[in-house]
């Protein structure tokens, strides 16, 4: 049994924890066992109804000789604490092995519980595990020797990342239409290519050039930067001029799509950091450092880089630790490390499609999409004129900038959970 099934998790990617559990479910009957997982409803007397996995309620009864064990997530199962029907609380996780009865109603001879405080702990300490990864884009696999090389120019001081993986290590890999980790199928490390995205689990070490996973989960997606050509927000439809291509693309905005504008003092701040220069400096200057970023970019007409509205507003909110601080995109930072983008990106003002006019320079990261689907943006950014013209020729911005992606950016996390974020 895996955690993330058992506990039901939306983690965009909750870590998968085998719980060996084969010898505590072993019955005698010369009945095969059936075995129901889902969350608890309502406890009543010797039983409890449980909404399964496919929405549908079962009532479970409990044999006098049942067997009920209270297991923590991330611990091993041996140590589970025997537990009475009267522990079980409505929200908590339950696995329970016996007979299938009439009319939704299952007989129970062992089940094993997880709180429902203990899962959402857990879930909360994964996310934050997720959120100090690393991610970026694949730049060189070697199955042999278990290392991805990834190139983020905004972490490392641009280096590229080795992530060592093991035979331990939970391996995913998203499927063509989603984001979300429960759609991630288990992977091996040789279908991870290059220009493949990569998000990791793990320890770093000092400089963040070599990274340990624990956990691991990839996806071809497409980087897209271009000028918005029109928007349907009645059909959440957007088509844009691909700059790299010179040919329109049509993306579809879904739920979970994460649609934010940059204002002009942290598009700037990027820029600064994309040509080397000091992010710190640019960050607390607003519309002050425009002119290094003027002169190239062929967007909306009358695009001059003077700051955007609610510019203003954006730097009240990153606080005064974003004037001046080196390095840092608006007081936004890992401690000693490098700024961390996805927190700052999930704290910047929204956008709607409704708001995205013709000419607009925007930058996105979609799914591929299959034969019956089209691409689905993940992120798009707008406001990145600055950003586009500072990319030095040949570089895909998009990709640079929006690596780490958020994975499942709706679904995990809320904008700052993983790979959710």
């Amino acid at each position: 049994m895996h955690l993330s099934r058992f506990t039901k998790s939306s983690l965009q990617p909750c870590v998968v924890i085998a719980l060996v559990v084969c010898s505590l479910f072993a019955d005698s009957s010369a009945q095969t066992p059936a075995k129901v997982i889902g969350t608890v409803k309502s406890v009543s007397g010797s039983s409890v109804v449980v909404t399964l996995d496919n929405a549908t309620d079962t009532t479970i009864s409990f044999t006098d000789t049942a067997r009920i064990l209270r297991a923590v997530p991330g611990q091993d199962v041996k140590s589970a604490a025997p537990i009475q029907v009267s522990d079980i609380q409505v929200g908590d996780r339950l696995s329970a092995r016996g007979q299938a009865g009439d009319a939704n109603s299952f007989n129970a001879s062992f089940a094993l519980v997880m709180k429902k405080s203990d899962i959402a702990q857990k879930q909360q300490q994964e996310r934050d595990e997720w959120r100090k990864g690393v991610g970026g884009l694949v730049k060189e696999v070697n199955a042999a020797a278990g290392t991805i090389s990834i190139a983020n120019s905004l972490a490392a001081s641009g280096k590229p990342i080795a992530i060592h993986v093991s035979p331990q290590t939970d391996v995913r890999r998203y499927s063509p239409d989603s984001v979300k980790f429960e759609d991630a199928k288990p992977s091996t490390l040789d279908q991870i290519k290059a220009g493949d995205q990569v998000r990791a689990r793990g320890t770093k070490n000092a400089d963040g050039t070599e990274f340990t996973a624990q956990a691991i989960v990839s996806g071809a997606f497409r980087e897209l930067a271009g000028t918005v050509v029109s928007t349907d927000a009645t059909n959440n439809i957007l088509t844009i001029t691909d700059l790299a291509t010179k040919k329109p693309v049509t993306v579809k905005i879904g739920a979970e799509s994460m649609l934010r504008k940059l204002p002009q003092f942290v598009a700037m701040g990027i820029a600064m950091r994309l040509k080397g220069g000091a992010p710190g400096a640019a960050m607390g200057t607003g519309a002050g450092g425009g002119n290094g970023a003027q002169g190239t970019w062929q967007g909306r007409p009358g695009s001059t880089g003077q700051a955007a509205p609610g510019a203003q507003s954006a730097q009240g909110a990153a606080g005064a630790n974003g004037q001046g601080s080196p390095g840092g995109f608006g007081g936004f930072r890992g401690g000693n490390g490098p700024p961390d983008f996805q927190q700052m990106l999930a704290r910047m003002p929204a956008v709607s499609i409704s708001e995205l006019n013709r000419g607009d320079a925007v930058m996105l990261v979609a799914t591929e999409g299959s034969a019956g689907s089209g691409p689905t943006a993940i992120t798009l950014l707008a406001g990145v004129e600055p950003i586009l013209t500072a990319a030095p020729p040949g570089m895909n911005a998009a990709a640079t900038v929006l690596s780490p992606w958020n994975l499942g950016q709706g679904g995990v996390g809320g904008g700052e959970g993983g790979p959710g974020q």
